[in-house]
């Protein structure tokens, strides 16, 4: 056995040591581990704020991050959430604008597109630097409405009214059925306006009215991270 090989075999061994399900007090683990939900008071503090509107973000160096939007546009926060086991506080920016926004779609993979609720225009989010985002105003139309994508660097701006359709906030239950035959509630998250899932980990992020809450599938954490390390080891 070479010694490449050697230390692949090691790091798959910590892998499956740190995938083994610790219970934590406050976290809700389903009968068979496979599935934990982590509400606001697991995460950092900033979490348990309600929020606008939230997206995830991948960077070059293989970093996830999530950013909320809160308190009606005046506040993000940004999160790293590149292991779902261990989130952690990244920055959280003061803006100066007019109000809530939404997240349109990526940009070039460095920025995102930002539309404001109010009618009063677009933005760009500036994410050369994810933990230090920057808005920036763009001279769009007085009254513009539909946005068109000239690929990822680029959009056509229509002219024509824009009715923002508010969010119809609803309450989500994770269901544990490890045991068909006797399936249990693990948790009701109230009032849910936004919710957007990470397809790699299989972590899906609900965005209600006490915060941010995380389900977590434990097995697609593990076959991602093991593909991560087969992909450094090459």
């Amino acid at each position: 056995m070479n010694i490449i090989s050697h230390r692949f075999i090691l790091k798959i061994l910590g892998l499956a040591i740190l995938m083994t399900p610790v219970v934590v007090e406050a976290e809700i683990h389903s009968t068979s581990k496979e599935i934990v939900v982590m509400d606001p008071h697991d995460l950092p503090e900033q979490a348990k704020l309600p929020g606008n509107s939230l997206f995830l973000h991948s960077d070059d160096a293989g970093s996830t991050y999530l950013f909320v939007e809160q308190q009606q546009g005046a506040r993000l926060s940004v999160f790293d959430v590149t292991d779902p086991a261990r989130i952690k506080m990244v920055s959280t920016t003061a803006l100066n604008v007019s109000g809530a926004f939404d997240f349109i779609r990526p940009l070039d993979g460095r920025a995102e597109l930002v539309r404001f609720r109010d009618g009063k225009g677009v933005a760009v989010l500036d994410l050369h630097k994810p933990s230090k985002p920057a808005l920036h105003m763009v001279d769009a139309l007085a009254d513009l409405g539909l946005t068109q994508p000239l690929g990822e660097s680029g959009f056509l701006a229509v002219n024509e009214p824009y009715d923002y359709v508010r969010a119809t906030p609803r309450d989500f239950q994770v269901v544990d059925i490890s045991i068909p035959s006797d399936p249990k509630l693990l948790a009701t998250v109230k009032q849910v306006k936004h919710r957007v899932v990470n397809e790699d980990t299989g972590t899906t992020f609900l965005l209600g009215s006490d915060g941010l809450t995380v389900v977590r599938r434990l097995s697609v954490e593990y076959d991602y991270k093991v593909r991560q390390m087969q992909m450094q080891g090459n």
